[in-house]
């Protein structure tokens, strides 16, 4: 069997990979354009993908491939739907990083609300202090956070911000009242969710429908000096629109793991602001999440290859 990895610079670990290095052989893709993946993957069984797209036009020339595996948990660089109609699996890992991701955002909420970037520069610059800055915090118990996407991540969020103290509402259109209550959350619609929130976190798959759900309209329902945060998918907020909230000072503050365009271009007006977090799509990183990604991905590839039924499917054949 021939397995692809499209990413040209991704290695697999004999230690990890073994079993599907014994099964198949497994290359590498010369580069990450579609017509660089499809010179090794027209003949290949499975392809292991990264951040690479692997759309329609790729897929329908596919000779014999049995699955598409992502290798992480968002799976918008796949066209599923043309896979589903070649009668091709598709896989993910929807469960190595959540802590991690989760972890990132609570990070980026706790120090944008405790002023930690503006501080330490001027602690660095040896500028005097305006404690005025400090009289415009405010305490966890007094404001509320909204989670946007009450899955294993948003749930994690969540969890931690009620041990802080926040106030915490969600909404998520596959979770009900009930089951957002289970998990520390009240229930509310997303419009009021976005309108209510001092701090706004956002942890959505991307789809079509989705693209730009943070745009100029919701963000000027957000409470002035609101905090919005995105570690979940470049697309689900409007940058521009992102930026002029934040040079208009309607909101204070943002965290962007995720960009409409990654990396994110020097030229982005979000680079300018002190009052922005920045981070390259770096959320899910661990040694232990890693680890757990590669074991998983190259199992459930194996899986699929020898004709067994994936732990993690996306689509169903």
């Amino acid at each position: 069997m021939k397995v692809v990895l499209t990413n040209p610079t991704m290695r697999l670990d004999p230690k990890v990979g073994g079993e599907l290095l014994d099964l198949a052989d497994v290359v590498n893709a010369p580069d990450s354009t579609p017509e660089g993946i499809l010179s090794v993957a027209h003949d290949a069984d499975a392809l292991i993908v990264g951040v690479e797209n692997v759309r329609a036009p790729l897929i329908q020339q596919l000779e014999r491939a049995r699955v598409i595996h992502r290798m992480g948990i968002g799976v918008d660089f796949i066209d599923i739907d043309a896979a589903t109609s070649s009668g091709i699996q598709v896989t993910n890992v929807p469960d190595a990083n959540h802590r991690e991701v989760a972890t990132h955002a609570v990070a980026m909420i706790l120090a944008l609300t405790r002023l930690l970037k503006p501080w330490d520069a001027g602690v660095r610059a040896g500028t005097p202090v305006d404690f005025r800055r400090g009289m415009t915090l405010h305490r966890p118990d007094q404001q509320r956070a909204g989670i946007l996407g009450l899955g294993r991540i948003g749930a994690h969020v969540a969890r931690v911000l009620r041990a802080s103290g926040y106030d915490v509402v969600g909404y998520d259109p596959f979770v009900d009242a009930a089951a957002a209550e289970e998990r520390g959350v009240r229930w509310l619609p997303i419009d009021e969710v976005i309108a209510t929130s001092d701090v706004l976190s956002v942890h959505v798959p991307l789809t079509h429908e989705n693209r730009h759900l943070i745009d100029a309209a919701a963000i000027a329902t957000m409470p002035t000096g609101a905090v919005l945060v995105n570690v979940s998918r470049g697309g689900l907020v409007d940058e521009e629109a992102l930026a002029d909230a934040l040079a208009s000072g309607h909101l204070s503050g943002a965290g962007i793991d995720t960009f409409e365009t990654e990396p994110l271009p020097v030229t982005s007006r979000l680079t300018t602001f002190d009052n922005v977090f920045l981070s390259p799509h770096a959320a899910h990183f661990s040694s232990e999440s890693i680890g757990e990604i590669y074991a998983k991905s190259m199992d459930e590839v194996v899986r699929v290859l020898r004709g067994e039924q994936p732990r993690y499917p996306v689509n169903h054949l």
